[in-house]
């Protein structure tokens, strides 16, 4: 005769406790309650009735039962079917347009603004719609092919860094176990460096000579001969607001990002060293060219104005063209980003200063992260500010005839003493 399992009640299943293994409490015809270890239930729903039929419950019933007779957990395998189908269903573009949000809240928006282009322009109609799951690296590399075609290396390596970002997002949110992006480095070689024009500094009397003696309007030649003074990037010069500039203490302070102006692409732009402000100490004579300005400019917000619009910047191209009115090719022998290269090799020629004091000044950013952690804290701004008043009495010395800045050095005042002394105090 055969045996009657009686059925299980409510009660029973709740009083139910987990005990060192998992056991089970039958509820007949095959059904019982599994009681696990950790004293969760284990429970499937099959759907809801009559949308799925009787017969269609009893045929799940016996596939569950056939994969808890192999060993497989049929709640953990629906659940990782699920898992499944969620990551099929996300796409390259999805997850790169998550990694654009969290990497725009610490660059500059122009910044974001371009990278966003590029991804549109370059990866999306590509590899947007594809799952991140199913990329590999050959499905990476056609993009950068496409680029590489066109001639813009450049853009490709820019690409190619934006694509192992997103990669590497994917495998932290484990969309992905392997990274396909990681065999992309050394798939593109860099374009051969071409480095801005400069003149070589015993041509500094010339220059200064073809400045003073230049034609065109007032504040494009008070302009030009300012940007050799302060040595700055052309962003960072163009954009420059009065409201920056304490002339009193002698200190210009660039933000990494400004307010945006109307009409006038990358108008937002700052110091390049993001999330950070670059200290410029004034040089008496930088002060005097600004307080020369302001005699023009000191009305209107923007300090290098327009000649005909105020409320937008003189163009990117005036201290280049005002260059070559003065006889030079900003092509092969100077141009406004050369100023930089010329008092970078003077300082470092003088051996007075450190190394750090000139990259700091220079804008530089410190690749070394824990370095760089102390170095912003130090800021060496007492050492910049002899630094740049050595740099403008370095170029009035220069006016007449060149000095180099070896001999310069040997004629260093006070100050300059002072620093050298302290430092090789400590050293």
């Amino acid at each position: 005769m055969s045996r009657t399992t009686a059925p299980l009640s409510d009660s029973a299943c709740r009083s139910a406790k987990p005990a060192d293994r998992a056991y089970k409490l039958f509820d007949g015809d095959g059904l019982y309650l599994l009681v696990l270890p950790n004293g969760r239930e284990g429970l499937t729903s099959f759907g809801n009735y009559p949308i799925v039929s009787l017969a269609d419950t009893r045929r799940k019933r016996l596939e569950v039962k056939r994969m808890l007779a192999d060993g497989i957990d049929p709640i953990g395998a629906k659940n990782q079917a699920k898992t499944d189908a969620l990551i099929k269903g996300r796409t390259f573009e999805s997850v790169a347009l998550d990694w654009h949000t969290e990497m725009s809240a610490k660059r500059a928006p122009d910044y974001s603004k371009t990278v966003m282009s590029r991804l549109k322009n370059h990866l999306f109609p590509l590899i947007g719609a594809r799952a991140i799951v199913d990329l590999d690296t050959h499905d990476l590399m056609r993009p950068l092919e496409a680029i590489k075609k066109r001639g813009t290396i450049d853009i490709a390596l820019r690409v190619q860094n934006y694509l192992q970002s997103i990669m590497r997002e994917a495998k932290r949110l484990r969309l992905i176990t392997v990274n396909p992006a990681y065999d992309l480095e050394g798939s593109i070689k860099a374009s051969r460096v071409v480095h801005r024009p400069a003149l070589s500094l015993s041509r500094l009397p010339e220059l200064q000579e073809r400045i003073d003696t230049y034609k065109g309007r007032a504040l494009t030649r008070l302009t030009v001969l300012l940007s050799l003074h302060v040595f700055v990037r052309s962003s960072e010069l163009r954009f420059a607001r009065w409201s920056e500039f304490d002339l009193k203490r002698g200190v210009w302070e660039i933000p990494d990002t400004r307010p945006a102006l109307e009409g006038v692409p990358f108008s937002t732009r700052g110091t390049k060293m993001a999330g950070d402000i670059h200290l410029v100490p004034l040089s008496p004579q930088a002060v005097a060219l600004l307080e020369q300005i302001h005699t023009i400019t000191g009305k209107f917000d923007l300090v290098f104005a327009g000649d005909t619009k105020s409320w937008k910047p003189m163009s990117e191209n005036t201290v280049n063209s005002a260059l070559r009115k003065m006889g030079y090719d900003t092509t092969t022998e100077i141009c406004g980003h050369g100023f930089r290269s010329m008092a970078c090799s003077a300082l470092i020629e003088s051996s007075l200063w450190t190394d750090t004091a000139i990259e700091r000044q220079m804008s530089h950013k410190e690749r070394n992260n824990v370095r760089a952690a102390y170095i912003h804290k130090a800021e060496f701004i007492e050492e910049r500010r002899l630094i740049m008043n050595w740099w403008s009495r370095y170029l009035e010395a220069n006016q007449q005839k060149h000095v180099s800045p070896r001999e310069f050095a040997n004629q260093t005042g006070a100050n300059v003493t002072r620093l050298k002394a302290k430092r090789g105090a400590t050293e």
